[in-house]
């Protein structure tokens, strides 16, 4: 299990990454979300998933973690290494916050970082904990938690472990402005290490030069829906 995490450690961060997804296909319940979707990001690049509910964002999420499987199409992981498949190097922060209710908020991020670093590189929780102000929740039980609260708890692990790709599903809902604001430091310094992050939202996060996918688009655009941030200053959506 180390030898895996000597292997993502040894990829963060690369410069030059790129992740592409060729010709995706979604279907859900028999029904088919999204077909033909192609994409690329780059290591210091942000994709920004946009459009209606129920058009794919968080099933494309999903694929990429490893927790659904594209009906047809591939992922493409360049500059990467083989032998860590493209799961091990996300964090993926869904809608349904992972954590222990039982557990305090520091006991839910020592779980997460005895899980996810390696024996020799343990991960330090008051990094967490100092990322979105959580020292005064630190002893307090995760089932007592805000709605707010606990997407901090979540988003904590982004500043404790080091992933490369951050698969972010509408990360500032529950959050107050300076929750948010904290969060947006967070990922500028992920993308300005090389990172990536592919997010779903429906504000502008703030991050300049991001990409934006468009799902609302995508059956009448011959290039999948992409678009830059300048084109929504001109109206686009």
């Amino acid at each position: 299990m180390d030898s895996s995490f000597d292997l993502i450690n040894s990829m963060l961060y690369i410069v030059g990454m790129k992740l592409t997804g060729k010709a995706l296909s979604c279907e859900r319940g028999g029904r088919q979300v999204f077909d033909g979707l192609d994409f690329s990001v780059e290591s210091g690049g942000m994709l920004e998933l946009r459009g209606p509910n129920g058009a794919g964002k968080t099933s494309l999420l999903r694929m990429i973690a490893g927790l659904n499987e594209p009906a047809r199409g591939e992922f493409e992981i360049q500059e990467g290494d083989n032998e860590v498949n493209l799961a091990q190097i996300c964090h993926f922060i869904a809608h349904q916050e992972a954590f222990k209710p039982a557990l305090t908020v520091a006991e839910n991020l020592q779980f997460w970082a005895d899980f996810l670093s390696g024996s020799d590189d343990k991960a330090d929780i008051s990094v967490a904990l100092e990322a979105f102000s959580m020292e005064p929740l630190a002893e307090l039980s995760a089932a007592l938690l805000s709605a707010g609260q606990k997407r901090r708890l979540a988003l904590g692990r982004l500043a404790m472990i080091k992933r490369p790709i951050w698969l972010l599903d509408e990360p500032t809902v529950g959050l107050d402005k300076k929750s948010v604001g904290q969060l947006q430091s967070l990922m500028r310094q992920h993308l300005d290490e090389d990172g990536i992050i592919i997010a779903t939202t429906h504000i502008d996060l703030g991050m300049e030069g991001a990409k934006v996918f468009d799902f609302a688009t995508l059956p009448e655009r011959a290039d999948h829906g992409m678009y830059d941030d300048a084109d929504l200053e001109e109206g686009m959506l």
